[in-house]
């Protein structure tokens, strides 16, 4: 069965808190959207704000491969035409050839908030559509708060989605609009609707994620006889978020079996969805499902051991048919076919059995004990494989350092650093100046080995996270570091810990830069 997709990310996604597109990252959004296959992507409301006014004129001729581009309004003003109403007129402006309208379908929204009649309400939904009908649009209508509707007045919420089928609406969306309706609601509803609209126009369903159901109601939606799915790909949306469409692509195209994008595009789902995420300046969760990078991450020993073995055994789907990938978590409760299993996507091959594999998780085992943590510091795991085995050679040695602090207030008051570095025979000593001790002495560090070593000239500091592993030890407890670097292309981060966060600090550092210099000499990875 074909389903319709909807992708709202440029509208409601847009009302997210903390969400800002300029008219270029909607553009981006809208080429990302239209490659990746969505049957629908809805532009914005061209009559709210000048930049959605702008994103349309420059739509305007742009031919999409695979969407249909969407121009989103209201029904026309109560006691007021469609004809003279220049929100409406606004929408035709932009060109397109499919318009969304909202209308009330609560009748306390009708009374208390539009404050007209339900008479008027119909009249205003039937007038509106109608309207863009005669223009030769073609019309959605989105029925504004259905289910609250449905459950406060059943009869008149299924009146005004009647009034817009009956009008020429070829798209009626069922709106759970403030994200409260459940399953076996909107199964009720849907299969009402259904009934009432007797094949006049199709059937989608607009979840918000208030309760957590907005996937599981649009799937209910589905069952019951909806073939068009509204939402946004990674889920932003007013308050909790609207229907995660990444996660709605795995569940009804990959488990079961309707076509909502084009085939071979499911394996750019994970790539389209930290795309996006990208362009919103978000991070996605790494539980997020199919796309996120715990998705098929395994911890236990027994779930890595299992997977190892037989796949299915502790993954719902092949990971590779939605671009993601296995990875196995480093630490003490991971088996020892999963810890090797990770060592070999180094290009380092252990006998499960031999003295050195042994001497790795031991090693691993007694550093995590003391505070260390090498999930996500996989630049640091490495290098302690490496020595373990003895193939190893240290580029440098941190023969001293100094850190002088600064009496201004902040975290980030100013500091010196000196640091004497060995590397063979041959001492360098240099001091330099960084906003705050742990900046400053990363300065310094990289300033003394780029006498021996000019290639770190180019790496530099992309994060740095600080965790107290053990509060209650106050002024003694164990702080971890973590920190990811970069030389402009790749990206590494390495761990250090100790009681002193400044010596925590410098094993990380050290590590990061005996990884990008190991990687450099070894692999010519980083060249």
């Amino acid at each position: 069965m074909k389903i319709e997709l909807l992708d709202s990310t440029l509208r409601d996604g847009a009302q997210s808190q903390g969400i800002s597109f300029s008219v270029e990252d909607k553009l981006d959004l809208t080429r990302t959207l239209d490659d990746f296959g969505v049957s629908y992507i809805e532009g914005g409301n061209p009559a709210s704000n000048p930049k959605d006014e702008a994103y349309f004129t420059a739509m305007l001729g742009v031919e999409l491969k695979n969407s249909k581009l969407v121009a989103f309004g209201s029904t026309c003003r109560k006691g007021a035409a469609p004809e003279k109403d220049n929100a409406l007129k606004a929408i035709l402006d932009t060109g397109v050839e499919y318009v969304s309208i909202f209308g009330k379908s609560w009748d306390m929204h009708v009374t208390k908030i539009l404050e007209t009649t339900l008479e008027e309400n119909l009249r205003m939904i039937t007038d509106t559509v109608r309207f863009f009908v005669a223009h030769e649009k073609h019309v959605f209508f989105d029925a504004e708060h259905f289910f609250d509707g449905y459950k406060h007045d059943r009869d008149y919420s299924l009146k005004t989605i009647e009034a817009a089928a009956n009008a020429g609406a070829e798209l009626v969306v069922l709106c759970d609009t403030n994200g409260g309706a459940f399953p076996d609601e909107i199964t009720a509803a849907v299969k009402d609707a259904v009934q009432v609209l007797q094949g006049k126009a199709r059937l989608g369903i607009h979840c918000h994620n208030d309760c957590g159901l907005a996937v599981a109601n649009s799937i209910a939606a589905v069952a019951a006889g909806a073939e068009h799915i509204q939402g946004t790909f990674v889920g932003i949306g007013e308050r909790c978020g609207n229907t995660e469409l990444s996660t709605i692509i795995g569940d009804m195209q990959l488990k079961k079996g309707h076509e909502l994008v084009p085939e071979q595009n499911l394996r750019k789902l994970t790539d389209t969805a930290y795309h996006i995420a990208e362009v919103c300046n978000l991070t996605l969760p790494d539980s997020m499902p199919y796309v996120g990078h715990n998705a098929f991450t395994h911890k236990g020993g027994m779930h890595a051991d299992g997977v190892i073995k037989v796949r299915e055994s502790f993954e719902h789907c092949d990971p590779a048919k939605i671009g993601n990938r296995r990875s196995f978590v480093l630490s003490e409760l991971a088996g020892r076919s999963a810890l090797l299993e990770k060592i070999r996507a180094f290009g380092i091959t252990l006998d499960k059995d031999s003295v050195v594999a042994t001497r790795v998780i031991n090693k691993l085992k007694e550093l995590e004990n003391k505070g260390y943590v090498f999930e996500g510091a996989d630049g640091s795991f490495e290098l302690m494989v490496l020595r373990e085995m003895g193939s190893f050679k240290p580029f440098f040695s941190v023969a001293d350092y100094r850190i002088i602090g600064s009496q201004t207030d902040g975290a980030n008051a100013p500091a010196s650093a000196m640091v004497k570095v060995r590397v063979g025979d041959r001492y360098e000593i240099t001091a330099d100046e960084g906003h705050g001790p742990v900046n400053a002495i990363d300065k310094a560090l990289r300033k003394a080995l780029e006498m021996f070593y000019p290639v770190v000239s180019r790496m530099s500091l992309a994060d740095y996270k600080v965790r107290v592993i053990d509060a209650d030890a106050s002024t003694a407890a164990v702080t971890r570091v973590l920190i990811q670097s970069t030389d402009g292309k790749n990206t590494w981060t390495t761990v250090g810990a100790s009681e002193d966060i400044i010596s925590a600090s410098m094993t990380a550092l050290v590590d990061s830069i005996e990884y990008m210099l190991y990687k450099k000499d070894v692999y010519n990875y980083m060249s």
